[in-house]
């Protein structure tokens, strides 16, 4: 009855779905049956699927009552102003996948762990929790990759860039007034 069931179901499904139930007919048991069945109902709530608008189809379901309806909260900032804001308001910000204390990236931790070693403040906004931040320092900067570091209002690069400069002591140079300031504020 079950086997009946999935196959009648995976036949209205999608070609690829079809090519499964090919595959896996002569094997079919409760487990495989329901596994199936999970992974149609992973693909149809977990986004959309050829065609379909951007988003989740469960939350643009006409049946889902308005409270559960996805909601815009605008804080009056663009994006763009906050990253403009971030630049401006900090002397050493950077735009780095995870924040200081736990990078996850690599080429993040060798920029943070180079920052560090000036003793100055360093502003950071985590990209990977916001998608449309990181599109948003994208075209702020007109640079693709991250981390990003920007001194005294300045895109200065990624981590190649940072290391470099420290290498060459033109780092030590930028970041001297910063360091000097940082000292005289905890003075």
């Amino acid at each position: 009855m079950l086997r009946r069931l999935l196959r009648s179901s995976l036949t209205i499904a999608a070609p690829s779905m079809r090519l499964q139930e090919k595959i896996l007919a002569p094997s079919m048991d409760g487990k495989v049956a329901v596994g199936l069945a999970m992974n149609r109902l992973m693909n149809y709530s977990s986004g959309p699927a050829a065609g379909d608008s951007p988003g989740s189809r469960v939350a643009e379901d006409s049946a889902t009552h308005e409270d559960f309806q996805p909601t815009v909260k605008s804080s009056g900032f663009s994006l763009e102003d906050i990253v403009h804001q971030d630049v401006k308001e900090n002397p050493v910000m950077i735009y780095m996948k995870g924040v200081p204390d736990a990078p996850r990236c690599g080429f993040s931790a060798l920029a943070v762990k180079v920052l560090q070693q000036y003793g100055v403040p360093i502003g950071a906004r985590d990209i990977l929790s916001d998608l449309q931040l990181k599109e948003s320092v994208k075209s702020f900067s007109k640079w693709p990759t991250f981390p990003q570091i920007f001194i005294k209002g300045d895109f200065v690069g990624g981590s190649d860039i940072i290391l470099s400069m420290h290498q060459k002591g033109e780092l030590k140079d930028l970041l001297a007034d910063i360091s000097s300031e940082r000292k005289e504020a905890d003075a």
